[in-house]
């Protein structure tokens, strides 16, 4: 027993499906054993300190060959000066523990056991590939995983994960929608995996709000040098003129569009697209701003795009308490998502009141309904059974709008103003 009160499983909170449901519940009965066990010796997992410091982690991949997000840490650590110089969270000091996962499932779950180890009360804005390892050992814990990035499965199926946005699945199915009414025939080119092949039917879904044909897929080593076969082929396949081609690819998305650039010119007009995650400003900005392979680019996006107002407030805690600290670019998705995760973690503390912030109070705070304003990055969250979409492979699921954004200059702006509700489509399609 714990100051918040009466003790709750995680697994108390619904999670609208099947497929795993069973598996969770056993996974449940193990978190209970091991909640009982570690206060048996005078250890609670996920407890505040004795001063009510609120301890938390957020972990990331830094310094490996392949996806690195240096800057999700670096946010949580600004965030951190910035509410502890206001005060902190309701006069409880934040303390943020930071971790590289390393884009290794030992690192990962190395990650996870730490969090526990030094009561974290939640994971908070996180970045993980490796969810099947990462996600276990705070199940087991019962502590919340607070706005992942959405690139893990996993993240839209645990018991105790709160997603503030609707992953790539979300992505692909509102870029179908936006390249429906511009592009007469559409190139997919997408990895070449089995978990990957749903793409093409959350792409076709989108497309087909317009009436319009289904896409060439087009799969494609995710670990390649360079991508002049796959490039030839959806250049190919998107028609003599009035075709696009979509790629993503993730960080090997810009090395597929240098060689679609670089293809011999026949004549053939087609313009490109993705969506965030494999393109942002930062890599706009890299591959040289208005004259990048991206420039006129369809891209579809989770939040408001860089420059809009609403992101004020965190460029503003970014310049006054970063430090001047190069990780941290306020246009990158991650640092976005890492700020969007910190606000929900600050409104489940406030409804948690005057009682101690543990990670049982905060599974309490999002079962009994918490409502999250991120002052218009995303529309009101809140994980209510009712509130989460429930379709097989992202059942908690609560975010699905996108944005569409176009680049021009060299600056992706708004292609079309407000938010887009994906939850149909991504219903309608056939994976």
């Amino acid at each position: 027993m714990t100051g918040s009160g009466k003790r709750t499983s995680p697994l108390r909170f619904p999670t609208p499906t099947r497929g795993r449901r069973r598996s969770r519940w056993l996974r449940g009965g193990a978190a209970l054993a091991s909640a009982a066990l570690l206060a048996g010796c005078g250890m609670v997992p996920g407890s505040a300190a004795d001063d009510g410091t609120v301890t938390v982690m957020t972990w990331a991949p830094a310094d490996t060959g392949a996806t690195n997000m240096p800057g999700m840490p670096a946010m949580a650590q600004a965030y951190a000066r910035w509410v502890n110089a206001r005060g902190g969270l309701g006069g409880r000091p934040l303390r943020v523990l930071t971790c590289n996962e390393g884009n290794d499932p030992a690192k990962a779950a190395g990650c996870a056991r730490r969090a526990v180890e030094e009561g974290a009360v939640a994971v908070v804005g996180s970045y993980t590939r490796n969810g099947r390892a990462a996600l276990p050992p705070l199940e087991a814990a019962g502590i919340p995983y607070i706005g992942g990035y959405g690139v893990s499965d996993d993240e839209f199926s645990s018991p105790v994960s709160y997603p503030v946005n609707g992953g790539q699945s979300a992505l692909l199915a509102g870029n179908g929608i936006q390249l429906a009414d511009v592009c007469e025939r559409v190139s997919l080119v997408r990895p070449d995996s089995v978990s990957d092949s749903v793409l093409s039917a959350l792409l076709n879904s989108g497309l087909a709000e317009g009436d319009h044909r289904t896409a060439a897929d087009i799969p494609a080593a995710v670990d390649a040098g360079e991508y002049q076969e796959a490039a030839l082929a959806a250049r190919a396949r998107a028609g003599s003129s009035g075709g696009c081609v979509t790629a993503a690819l993730g960080e090997r998305t810009a090395h597929f569009f240098d060689s679609f650039r670089r293809l011999p010119q026949d004549g053939r007009k087609v313009r490109v697209a993705s969506v965030l995650g494999s393109v942002d400003q930062p890599l706009i900005d890299r591959t040289g701003g208005a004259g990048s392979p991206f420039e006129g680019a369809y891209v579809t996006g989770w939040y408001p795009e860089a420059g809009d107002a609403r992101w004020a407030q965190m460029k503003r805690v970014v310049q006054e308490h970063a430090f001047g600290d190069d990780r941290i670019d306020p246009a990158d998705t991650g640092v976005q998502t890492t700020w969007i995760a910190y606000t929900v973690l600050a409104q489940a503390v406030a409804a948690v009141g005057d009682g101690e912030v543990t990670a049982e109070a905060l599974l309490g705070a999002f079962a009994r309904g918490v409502r999250v304003d991120t002052g218009g990055l995303t529309p009101t969250l809140r994980w209510r059974y009712q509130d989460m979409l429930g379709e097989p492979g992202f059942p908690r699921m609560v975010n699905h709008h996108v944005t569409f954004q176009v680049v021009r200059g060299g600056r992706l702006v708004a292609q079309r103003e407000g938010f887009v509700d994906v939850a149909r489509t991504m219903r309608r399609a056939d994976l």
